[in-house]
Formats: structure tokens, C-alpha cells, sequence
């Protein structure tokens, strides 16, 4: 008897597959060494499946897997996504917020301490020093109101 029987195989193939799964993140990984991980289960309960067994096995049970997660889980992490929409778009954020001019607006222009950075901004002509709302963004510029 070898040291290694076909189910451990199975199950360092998707050890292989989940650890590459977390150094290339993706999704797709993770299910196919699941589809593996499974076929190392049937191997170990059914010790005499044959190696086009398992092979077919893994076929089927990573496809359910890849399924489940596109059918069933995938939709779900979509909901949730959507309460976070704005997470990526710094910008789209600052609506509503307001911040105090560093440099005044003169033309159209000037610029807001925005935590610890400046943004440009762009409204009526205000003072330095004057608090300013923001209304809306266009690229890296916020365009700003004064604040009531």
C-alpha cells in the first residue's frame, strides 16, 4: 500500500487550489479545489471508484460548485454590493460635506482642505477662509456652493 492513497491526492489538489485561489484572488478556484476536496470525500467513502471515476466525479462536483456559487451565492454578494456602491468613488461621497477654503475662489477656482489633502474646487468667488458645500464632482474638482 502506498503512502498516499487517491483521496489524499484529491485533497492536496485542493489545498493546491484554495491556496492559489488566495495568492490570485477570483472565485473560480476556490470552487474547483471545493469540486476537488469533494472527490477526495467520494474517493476515501468509495475506495474502489476507479481513476475515470474521480475524474468524471471532479468534473460533476466542481461544475455543481462553480454553479452553486454563480446561481446561489453570487447574487446574494451582488445585493450587498450594491449598499457600497459609493465605496470606490471617493468624490461621489463628499456630496453634502463641507470643508473651508485654503486658497480663495477667485474666477471659478480655488481650493478646500479636504482631511489631510487639498482639492481644487470650483463656485462663485469666495474668501479664504470661507466654508463652502459641496454639490457636486466633476473629475478631481468639487464644485461647491457657499455653505448657509
Amino acid at each position: 500500500m502506498s503512502l498516499l492513497s487517491a483521496h489524499h491526492l484529491w485533497w492536496l489538489l485542493a489545498l493546491l487550489l484554495i491556496g492559489l485561489e488566495v495568492a490570485l484572488p477570483g472565485y473560480f478556484l476556490l470552487w474547483i479545489g471545493i469540486g476537488a476536496a469533494a472527490t477526495g470525500m467520494l474517493a476515501w467513502l468509495v475506495p474502489d471508484l476507479s481513476l475515470l471515476g474521480q475524474a468524471i466525479a471532479f468534473a460533476v462536483l466542481a461544475f455543481l460548485a462553480c454553479a452553486v456559487y454563480a446561481w446561489m451565492l453570487r447574487p446574494k454578494l451582488r445585493r450587498t454590493e450594491s449598499t457600497g456602491e459609493r465605496l470606490n468613488r471617493r468624490g461621489a461621497q463628499m456630496v453634502g460635506r463641507r470643508y473651508v477654503l485654503i486658497e480663495p475662489i477667485v474666477n471659478g477656482r480655488g481650493k478646500a482642505r479636504v482631511g489631510d489633502g487639498e482639492w481644487l474646487v470650483n463656485g462663485p468667488d469666495l474668501p479664504l477662509g470661507a466654508t463652502v458645500e459641496v454639490v457636486g464632482v466633476d473629475g478631481n474638482t468639487l464644485q461647491v456652493r457657499p455653505a448657509a
